[in-house]
């Protein structure tokens, strides 16, 4: 069997335009961090090394399972899409952009049946099939967002603000704040083919009571 993540979870991934609140639990990722513009290189080089290892993991899952009998058994799985935890530096004014002044942790979430040693087991391969110096920037942790507001944006990335208005007047109306400056983007959409009108990114913070 297969785990699809877009038929199996689509109470995290297949959100609407509508915020809406949720609890999410302890998920384990492949994660890299870096400082920057989104657009340049640096960002670019980071993301292809975390996307060559989630296939390599995938790939020696698959090769691990290859003899398992039971068919209700998860032998293979859809590789998830790229997030980033994003954070602008101290000194940029409220309600401005500074790209290059960004903080980010970029991930892909591995299933709950993928272990340390498999990941570990993925990187020497990979490593030697398509080498890339951020490798050894990659960590494999655990990430509890916890009780969250989180909406689904249609669009160019600069007109997240409209999405997070929503959020914040959501959150507003529920008796919440925001308890982190810190926001997750989950990238559904392959930026490199599809229009920036139509691009699909779920936008997601944490929450408290006021």
């Amino acid at each position: 069997m297969k785990h699809e993540w877009r038929k199996f979870e689509k109470e995290l991934y297949g959100v609407k335009a509508k915020p809406i609140f949720l609890e999410v639990e302890e998920q384990q990722f492949i994660t890299i961090k870096g400082k920057g513009n989104p657009n340049d290189q640096d960002f670019s080089n980071r993301v292809s090394a975390l996307y060559a290892l989630a296939y390599g993991i995938k790939m020696a899952y698959k090769q691990a399972m290859k003899t398992e009998q039971d068919d209700r058994a998860v032998t293979d799985f859809a590789v998830y899409p790229l997030e980033g935890l994003w954070q602008q530096a101290e000194d940029v004014k409220e309600d401005t952009l500074e790209k290059d002044k960004l903080s980010y942790t970029i991930m892909i979430r591995q299933p709950e049946f993928i272990t340390k040693e498999l990941v570990a087991q993925a990187l020497d391969r990979v490593k030697i099939k398509k080498p890339n110096s951020f490798y050894e920037s990659i960590s494999f942790e655990s990430i509890k967002d916890g009780k969250c507001i989180q909406v689904l944006h249609i669009g160019s990335y600069d007109d997240e603000p409209q999405s997070f208005a929503k959020m914040d007047a959501f959150a507003k109306e529920h008796g919440l704040k925001r308890s982190s400056d810190i926001h997750r983007e989950i990238y559904l959409s392959n930026a490199q083919r599809t229009e920036k009108s139509k691009l699909k990114t779920i936008l997601r913070y944490q929450v408290e009571e006021k």
